[in-house]
């Protein structure tokens, strides 16, 4: 019986396979779709170690490097092939960091709130990743991860990896002089984002730390810690009740944040 090998249009597959920098391609198109996509939240959280990760970057990656048709990369040492994993891995970090910058922006209004309602010690532990979060934080993730989803987020950033093939080819050593730019102006708009995001609900709390300030000015035998505990968690729960119609817009305009510095993020690793 004749073998796999011994069959032409498997011995054609295995010589284009093992052609001279076939192999460091298919690493490096691995490197940056693995950097991007187990870096990204909700594709890529768990502490554990599945196989299901290694089955999407595998695909994602076989998927990328089929339809960018490229022509495959000559490492002549193990030197410059460390620095193009490294180049790989810094445009795949750069795109997913842009998620995690938006999740602070959330992350930042949501425990400014908790803080405010004096639930700083009130915080959950996810048992995927052992990450412990304050309970507003953890609701207001989750609801921006649905929010994520029904609007086909996930496919952005596929999108986004797909592109950053075109703009910044693999093969280049050069990354996008405009990329610790990009990140610093998108960190800091996103911390205004996220200042903005807790804005009403800040204000109302403040109005509830007045109230308790002259209750305690005026009648001095309350115990105004007690009395003053049980009216930030009321007034904070009431707050969030009633500008919960505010949440979707505020939903979206992080969704819009999002895909902005998907695009920014692509402009500046451009090359």
């Amino acid at each position: 019986m004749a073998t796999l090998a011994a069959q032409p249009g498997a011995q054609g597959l295995l010589d284009a396979l093992f052609m001279p920098g076939m192999l460091e391609s298919i690493g490096l198109f691995a490197t940056r779709t693995g950097a991007l996509l187990l870096l990204t939240p909700l594709i890529g959280s768990g502490a554990s170690f599945q196989g299901y990760k290694i089955a999407l970057v595998v695909s994602v990656s076989a998927a990328m490097f089929l339809a960018q048709g490229l022509p495959p990369v000559v490492v002549s040492s193990p030197v410059e092939l460390a620095l193009h994993v490294g180049r790989e891995m810094a445009v795949g970090f750069a795109l997913a960091f842009v998620l995690h910058l938006v999740l602070t922006a959330m992350r930042v209004g949501s425990e400014l709130i908790g803080n405010e309602m004096a639930f700083t010690m009130a915080n959950s532990v996810d048992p995927s990743t052992g990450e412990s979060m304050p309970v507003l934080s953890r609701m207001n993730e989750s609801l921006f991860f649905l929010a994520l989803l029904s609007v086909d987020g996930h496919h952005w950033v596929i999108r986004a990896l797909a592109e950053s093939f075109e703009r910044a080819p693999v093969g280049a050593l050069a990354v996008g002089a405009d990329l610790p730019h990009m990140i610093a102006t998108f960190f800091s708009e996103m911390f205004s984002a996220g200042i903005a995001f807790a804005a009403p609900i800040l204000a109302l709390l403040m109005m509830v730390s007045l109230t308790i300030g002259l209750i305690a000015r005026a009648v001095p035998q309350v115990n105004v810690l007690e009395m003053g505990f049980s009216l930030r968690v009321g007034g904070g729960l009431a707050a969030i009740g009633l500008l919960s119609p505010t949440l979707a817009p505020a939903m979206h305009s992080l969704l819009e944040h999002f895909m902005a510095g998907l695009e920014a993020g692509l402009d500046a690793i451009e090359v």
